[in-house]
């Protein structure tokens, strides 16, 4: 993946040699008596810990499928082990010896009724081998996804391109609720259309102007949008993710662009990511946070 608009090749480091030359930076200002301002500091630590869990055996670069069951009606999938067939609010899973498929640990020979999982990846219920067979129910829709340690992606992994760290994009703002929760129909990085729960929109000022999120609330009571700006495509992924923490009494939120992720979609294409409602495309271009995928 190319790291600017005029499409040059970016600068290839693997995601060791990132992390490596992070903290070879930090002791070297240390050293000249120049610590680093706390909040740049925070972001190193940050950035390094997200270069740790995007390159991990079942992050996200180790999907390697979503296979939809309505599309293999006789429940057997190219290259995933066993038969899988829905059952309405259950999936029954059919395996023999050979397969080599295990459900909490233990050898399935005969089948066994599942529910989606819920936890993360590693502590899901089936296995082959070193690959993990996840459940997913979407929308009333059953599908397997197949993370694979040994996926072409993740072994193609060499980090992440972000932008300089620049206080001047950690903006003051506020949460301001709907009245009713919202749920939108937006198109999916698979192309099909699902719904969005919206819950408030984020407000911020930047360049002398208001500007505003559509988010979602999450379990923990941070925030999760969805938004594109004026560089989407060109300088950084067509969309990225902002999760600021959870509002202050007052609806008070800090706006950390510094801290905007790419998507699970930017590393693996088997994820179903929800694209930017609408009005959340910001005017200006955002040239900080998580930009690219580096690849070797």
């Amino acid at each position: 993946m190319t790291s600017s608009e005029d499409g040059s090749a970016a600068p290839r480091r693997d995601a060791r040699q990132e992390q490596d030359g992070q903290r070879e930076q930090d002791t070297r200002q240390e050293q000249d008596g120049q610590p680093e301002q706390g909040g740049q500091r925070d972001w190193r630590r940050w950035h390094a810990h997200r270069v740790e869990t995007v390159a991990s055996p079942y992050g996200p670069l180790s999907l390697s499928g979503t296979h939809w069951l309505a599309d293999h009606p006789d429940g057997r999938i190219d290259g995933v082990p066993g038969r899988w067939q829905e059952d309405g609010a259950e999936v029954v899973l059919t395996a023999a010896a050979p397969d080599g498929i295990t459900v909490d640990g233990q050898p399935l020979e005969g089948e066994v009724r599942l529910g989606a999982d819920r936890g993360p990846i590693p502590g899901s219920r089936v296995r082959a081998g070193e690959r993990h067979l996840v459940l997913l129910s979407r929308e009333g829709r059953w599908a397997v996804r197949d993370f694979d340690p040994r996926s072409a992606a993740r072994h193609a992994f060499a980090g992440i391109e972000t932008g300089p760290y620049d206080a001047a994009w950690v903006l003051p703002g506020r949460f301001v609720p709907y009245e009713k929760p919202r749920n939108i129909q937006v198109e999916n990085a698979d192309g099909r259309s699902r719904g969005l729960g919206l819950a408030g929109e984020i407000v911020f000022e930047y360049g002398g102007a208001e500007h505003s999120l559509h988010a979602a609330v999450e379990d923990d009571g941070s925030l999760w949008a969805v938004f594109a700006d004026a560089g989407s495509g060109r300088s950084s992924y067509r969309f990225r993710f902002l999760r600021p923490a959870a509002p202050a009494a007052d609806g008070a939120v800090t706006v950390d662009l510094n801290r905007a992720l790419l998507p699970p979609c930017a590393f693996a294409d088997h994820f179903i990511c929800p694209f930017p409602p609408p009005g959340n495309t910001l005017p200006f271009p955002v040239p900080v946070g998580e930009l690219n995928q580096l690849q070797k």
